[in-house]
């Protein structure tokens, strides 16, 4: 499916039979729509069986219908405006529990990620971050709290990070002036991809850095561009993206790499807690 669906349905119509002709052509004219719909249901507009819409996304190597969803999900992910997105989530939350069908969403999102994240790639940025001079972490709009969070804890971890802020572009590259050989860019982007986060990303690889992407896909602008990336789906939940498996991976990412520096970690929170406890950074319960 690497040059999408789209073009996998475009590309194969010839070959189709006249049910699968009649899928294909309503998920073209359609894609935004038929991305929400059960089989059930994109199968009636086809004017075919639920069946025949289940074998057709086998057919196209998905590993069953909901696999062909989520590939139109995504690839809408990056077209709709948010007025449209709305417009499109409509037709999967209407009538339902929106508490359970939110919820549910997230969790099949961490399941994927469980069962699919590739565990090389993994290592590889764990190993990248340990070894870097420094470290600059970027990430704009939705996946800057993503970016907060994960430079909260790297600052206990680590002396040599430093969030970039992304107030304005032209301070972007102010703040990144002496990057180089050496040092390491975790970039973190989802759909619809920020152009502030790929030009700052491309801008420091032609500096000599290393990129590091945390993504949705391989095939994203920060996927191609990376020397190793984690990949997390963002899900589409209205207008909202759902940011549940991406923390999720950087909550994995933070563990392994307080695992990798060992006793430096625990001489630095040993520290810490005798800080916290000589200047009441946290509260007490009554009982203590």
């Amino acid at each position: 499916m690497a040059k999408g669906i789209l073009y996998t349905l475009e590309s194969g119509m010839s070959g189709f039979s006249k049910g699968q002709k009649r899928i294909a052509s309503y998920i073209m004219e359609n894609y935004d729509k038929a991305a929400f719909m059960t089989a059930s249901k994109l199968g009636g507009l086809s004017g075919v069986s639920e069946s025949t819409v289940v074998r057709f996304a086998y057919e196209l190597g998905f590993e069953g219908y909901p696999a062909m969803q989520r590939a139109l999900q995504e690839m809408i992910r990056s077209r709709l405006t948010s007025t449209q997105r709305i417009k499109a989530a409509d037709s999967m939350l209407s009538g339902q529990d929106v508490l359970s069908s939110v919820m549910r969403s997230d969790f099949d999102k961490l399941r994927l990620v469980a069962d699919k994240a590739d565990r090389k790639d993994f290592d590889r940025v764990v190993d990248e971050l340990v070894r870097a001079h420094h470290i600059y972490i970027l990430g704009v709009r939705s996946s800057s709290f993503v970016a907060g969070y994960l430079n909260f804890y790297m600052h206990l971890l680590l002396e040599n990070v430093t969030l970039v802020q992304s107030n304005a572009a032209g301070e972007i590259f102010e703040q990144m002036f002496r990057i180089g050989p050496g040092d390491v860019m975790i970039a973190i982007s989802f759909p619809r991809y920020s152009k502030v986060t790929i030009n700052t990303a491309k801008f420091a690889k032609d500096r000599g850095a290393t990129i590091l992407a945390i993504t949705d896909n391989e095939l994203s602008p920060l996927g191609q561009m990376s020397s190793a990336s984690v990949l997390a789906p963002s899900e589409m939940i209205s207008f909202v993206d759902s940011m549940v498996a991406p923390m999720s991976m950087v909550n994995a990412l933070l563990v392994s790499l307080g695992f990798r520096l060992g006793k430096d970690v625990s001489t630095t929170f040993s520290e810490l807690e005798d800080i916290w406890d000589a200047y009441g950074v946290f509260g007490k319960s009554d009982d203590e």
